[in-house]
């Protein structure tokens, strides 16, 4: 008996299937009994990295302008479907898990031929185009925020599916390892900041200019860039008088949320999600151009709990006065975390993987 798990394109797919099987090993499922199916982007390098058995696939998806490559795209569903099917069948999978992006509609449909059960994850406040189209004949979908449940049938809102760590989190026993980690100064708020390379110019130059301007023993900063901007920012913070710590990635996020007082970052489906589970307030900026306003969704039930501030792009320009005045309100701040605390969901990935035994162990 195998479980089956498709998640391609970004660390929002991958990361929450990841997550599940993680949960599911600590479960008692061998990891041998777990299979994942994708692309070959991030999740040919992170899946086999995890130390599971990984099946590579030629499959892309939908150019959303009018592209000649789009009319070569049924015969890749066909050819990856057909793959998948072939898998599926070799090892007895009884469950099929899809967690969005190009490869859910071949696993689903592959899901259908070979007699496995399918579930779909939903990361995002409003549901992407695969889990829209396969949700349709899936058993449940589990979905990241309650807004998206009501868009989506047989709906169980679960959260996103984080790693184990989050389950646990507790800043106040991370809190002083997380400085050291970093060479933060004790005794000074912390901002951290989490851009990745969506985006993340604007956050860059609001944090340079923050920093430029702000006493330096009021604040530092622990900056995660991804890879694109590391060098730029890495100047900039070497010129700066701010103790400001700047790392390309990091593969343990609890230690970055411990670190930080309050973060200033996208609006990323995971990362509300973090900020939620470990109860850390923060300015969050949506990506203006983010696919059908996603990014602002997800972040409107963190922010009418009070946890998060919502800024628009277009009022980026504010962004210092709020960080400083925050950073120097420690009542608010404690307001706003356990707001946030509120909202958060640590063990989703738990829960939808009990119920992808559970349907395993009735097929």
């Amino acid at each position: 008996m195998s479980f089956a798990l498709a998640a391609a394109g970004t660390g929002g797919h991958v990361y929450p299937a990841l997550a599940v099987a993680e949960a599911l090993v600590a479960d008692g499922v061998p990891i041998d009994d777990i299979i994942f199916f994708g692309g070959n982007r991030m999740e040919a390098r992170a899946v086999p990295a995890a130390g599971y058995e990984f099946v590579e696939v030629e499959i892309r998806g939908l150019q959303r302008s009018l592209s000649p490559s789009n009319l070569t795209l049924p015969l890749l569903i066909h050819r990856a479907r057909r793959t998948i099917t072939e898998h599926l069948r070799q090892r007895r999978a009884r469950v099929m898990s899809v967690f969005g992006g190009y490869i859910s509609v071949p696993a689903a449909g592959a899901a259908r031929r070979s007699g496995a059960t399918l579930f779909v994850q939903e990361q995002n406040a409003i549901p992407g185009l695969a889990n829209r189209l396969v949700a349709r004949r899936a058993a449940a979908s589990f979905v990241g925020f309650e807004d998206a449940a009501a868009k989506l049938p047989r709906a169980r809102f679960t959260g996103n599916p984080l790693r184990a760590a989050f389950a646990d989190f507790d800043r106040a026993s991370l809190a002083v390892e997380a400085r050291r980690r970093y060479d933060l100064p004790e005794g000074v708020p912390v901002l951290g900041v989490l851009g990745g390379s969506l985006g993340a110019r604007v956050l860059n130059e609001v944090t340079t200019r923050l920093a430029d301007g702000v006493d330096s023993d009021r604040m530092a900063i622990v900056h995660l860039t991804g890879r694109i901007h590391f060098d730029g920012v890495t100047a900039g913070a070497e010129r700066s008088a701010t103790a400001w710590s700047v790392h390309a990635f990091e593969d343990e996020m609890v230690w970055f949320y411990a670190a930080s007082d309050l973060v200033l970052s996208r609006a990323g489906a995971l990362t509300i999600s973090e900020l939620a589970a470990t109860g850390t307030p923060a300015v969050v900026v949506p990506y203006a151009l983010g696919t059908a306003g996603h990014q602002a969704a997800n972040a409107a039930s963190l922010e009418r709990a009070g946890g998060i501030i919502v800024m628009p792009e277009e009022d980026i320009d504010r962004a210092p006065a709020v960080i400083e005045q925050l950073l120097a309100d420690q009542a608010q701040l404690t307001a706003m975390a356990t707001a946030a605390r509120s909202q958060g969901r640590p063990d989703a990935a738990r829960v939808i993987a009990t119920a992808l035994r559970e349907a395993a162990d009735h097929e």
